[in-house]
């Protein structure tokens, strides 16, 4: 029997355009898909091969690669993992007219975020590049750490603070094990680091790390992006799909923001966790998997249990061993550590002179708040690397780079004057907080779910429930 299609449905674009690189050596395909994503918005530069491809990714920066996968020379496998060994930041979709399950694997194992099926489909190609896009820029570009071959090597965590100690203790604790771990902490604190250095210190190191970033999906794409479907299963299933826990057989899963997973999908999700086998979506036939689960959470978890939007038995299931990643703020100490590191990492990246920090830019950096935790850093390290290279930065120049320093700090004073009145329900003081802090920021949706502490598909949802409309694009092609 059919089911109602998670994938008919277009995602918005949600404005996501950025750089494109388009490799493949047959020129009409090339031509057309370049000229597809012209159309959508993006900056395109197109390569008859892989070769050529790594020159210009080595010389200049794109934020998607769409490659090909049977090329002369360098396949898209090999183009893959080349891009992967020079450390190029930068989303990778493989386009094949030749998907199967096995090329599906390598691609993803090797790093791709996700792979489409020629003849192209204009909607989907449109849609998934944007996908790409935003995930670049709001996460780590990997959706995949690539099999180790031979010795492990572990995942470098920077910090001599007692905090990243514990953290690094924990991590030997609980690597060897195969159970299901819940990583906790702020966003931009590290914690999909944290599930790499589990990872590389497990048994299953020399397999497969597969990620699903649940906030980026609609509601309805989850499910075939968990599990997969079978082609005809709806409308615009033209061929069959492989779900991300079949990707990850034998290796690891992350769920990155678990929350986001809907309340109906949490019982198909339970039952993996359970009896290690689920159904593609329009299947006959189970699927049987071997596969450690990893999930993470900027959320209390807890309290999502008691509101009753996530399931009891899989909270349980899934923090059979916590681990909590500390916010930079409470580990101060790593600061210059972490700040010289991320120096190296911008000056190779962007081929800058290393800029430097006085002493009073420490004091500064060490006695901010850090809303965006260690990617917030990152952030301003990078900057002062590309805007002051060779340079010694002061306490003054960094200070207006800092968010808790100017836009932190209003939304609070400004929530504190909201109107509470005793025998308020808790919904109308968070719809009361929701809407004074969407005002305070002209109604820009990332910078109102950052300071509130949540998604911005979370927010979306409750923004929906007061009766406003997301700000977004209509797709047109959808109608």
């Amino acid at each position: 029997m059919k089911s109602d299609s998670p994938a008919n449905i277009i995602p918005i674009n949600n404005g996501a355009v950025g750089n494109v690189l388009v490799v493949d050596d047959h020129e009409p395909a090339r031509t057309s898909i370049a000229d597809i994503l012209r159309q959508a918005g993006h900056q395109v530069r197109a390569c008859s091969s892989a070769v050529e491809g790594l020159k210009v990714l080595e010389a200049e920066s794109f934020d998607v690669v769409l490659t090909d996968l049977k090329m002369p020379g360098m396949n898209g496998v090999e183009f893959i993992q080349a891009i992967e060994q020079r450390d190029i930041d930068v989303q990778v979709v493989m386009v094949t007219a030749y998907a199967s399950v096995a090329s599906a694997v390598d691609a993803m194992r090797y790093g791709a975020f996700d792979y489409l099926e020629k003849p192209l489909q204009a909607d989907a190609l449109e849609s998934l590049v944007a996908r790409a896009i935003q995930h670049g820029r709001t996460e780590d570009r990997h959706t995949a750490v690539a099999p180790t071959e031979g010795q492990r090597s572990p995942v470098l965590m920077i910090g001599s603070s007692r905090a990243m100690q514990s953290v690094r203790q924990r991590i030997a604790q609980i690597a060897p094990t195969d159970e299901t771990v819940l990583i906790t902490g702020e966003s931009g604190t590290g914690k999909e680091l944290v599930a790499r250095s589990i990872h590389a210190a497990s048994q299953r190191a020399q397999q497969a790390m597969i990620s699903l970033n649940c906030p980026v999906l609609a509601e309805n794409l989850m499910e075939s992006e968990l599990f997969g479907h079978e082609r005809g299963a709806f409308t615009s299933a033209d061929a069959p799909r492989v779900g991300r826990f079949e990707l990850a057989d034998g290796g690891t899963i992350l769920l990155d923001e678990v929350t986001e997973v809907a309340l109906p999908l949490q019982a198909k999700l339970l039952r993996v966790l359970q009896e290690k086998n689920f159904e593609r979506i329009g299947a006959s036939y189970t699927t049987s998997v071997d596969v450690r689960v990893l999930a993470t959470t900027n959320r209390d978890l807890r309290n999502y249990v008691e509101e009753g939007s996530f399931r009891e038995d899989l909270y349980f299931r899934l923090a059979v061993l916590p681990i909590h990643v500390p916010a930079l703020r409470e580990r101060p100490g790593d600061i210059p550590e972490l700040a010289d590191h991320f120096i190296g990492e911008a000056t190779r990246r962007t081929r800058c002179a290393p800029c430097e920090f006085s002493d009073a830019a420490y004091d500064l950096l060490q006695s901010y708040t850090w809303p965006g935790n260690v990617r917030e850093l990152q952030n301003i390290v990078t900057r002062a690397t590309v805007l002051r290279a060779g340079d010694k930065m002061s306490a003054d120049e960094i200070r207006p780079w800092l968010l808790g320093e100017t836009e932190q700090a209003t939304p609070s004073a400004n929530a504190s004057t909201a109107e509470i009145q005793v025998g308020m329900t808790l919904h109308n003081m968070e719809q009361q907080l929701i809407l004074s802090t969407l005002e305070h920021f002209d109604g820009h949706r990332q910078k109102t779910a950052k300071a509130l502490g949540i998604g911005v598909r979370t927010l979306s949802g409750k923004l929906r429930n007061y009766g406003l409309a997301p700000r977004a694009k209509t797709a047109a092609k959808a109608a």
